[in-house]
């Protein structure tokens, strides 16, 4: 597989979403259904849908329901990367995106990374830029096998107490 640059999407934030969640850069398959998580076998929209024991939104609109719904603002450490399809192992080129953006949009009070990539380059990138630490949580990606679901909805509670504090 080659390797190619990409872009992250626009943020998705509201006026009142005090949760930030960052992804490194979406993968192929986010890319092509236009959301990120949107490979069908990542995990990331049943566990945030099963913290507030909702149900698993199928489509992109209920997608943006379920974070505006619980004031969780959703986008990508990197603005742009060259990447060789969805592994994280081979971003090379990082461009980190202004995080000092989302946080001038909404009152955001806790930022989380998912994934320990998405951790080191925000840590590296980001935090020196916004001041503003995170707080890494596990990849929900399918090739995080070793997380089963239950654990990842037990680390990612964390969202829903910031979510609720």
């Amino acid at each position: 597989m080659a390797t190619q640059r990409v872009r992250s999407f626009e943020p998705v934030v509201w006026p009142d979403s005090c949760v930030l969640i960052l992804g490194t850069v979406p993968s192929p398959k986010s890319r092509e259904n236009q959301i990120n998580y949107g490979n069908p076998r990542n995990r990331f929209w049943p566990v945030i849908a099963a913290l507030w024991d909702e149900e698993d939104p199928r489509t992109n609109e209920g997608r943006l329901q379920l974070l505006r719904r619980h004031r969780l603002a959703l986008w990508d450490v990197l603005e742009s990367c060259e990447i060789r399809g969805a592994s994280d192992a081979s971003i090379a080129n990082p461009k980190p995106n202004d995080i000092s953006r989302v946080l001038a949009m909404a009152p955001i009070g806790a930022i989380f990374t998912t994934g320990a990539t998405a951790t080191r380059l925000y840590r590296r990138l980001c935090e020196p830029n916004c001041s503003v630490s995170c707080t890494g949580l596990p990849s929900t990606s399918p090739a995080n096998a070793a997380w089963s679901f239950e654990r990842l909805k037990e680390a990612y509670q964390v969202v829903r107490s910031a979510a609720e504090g």
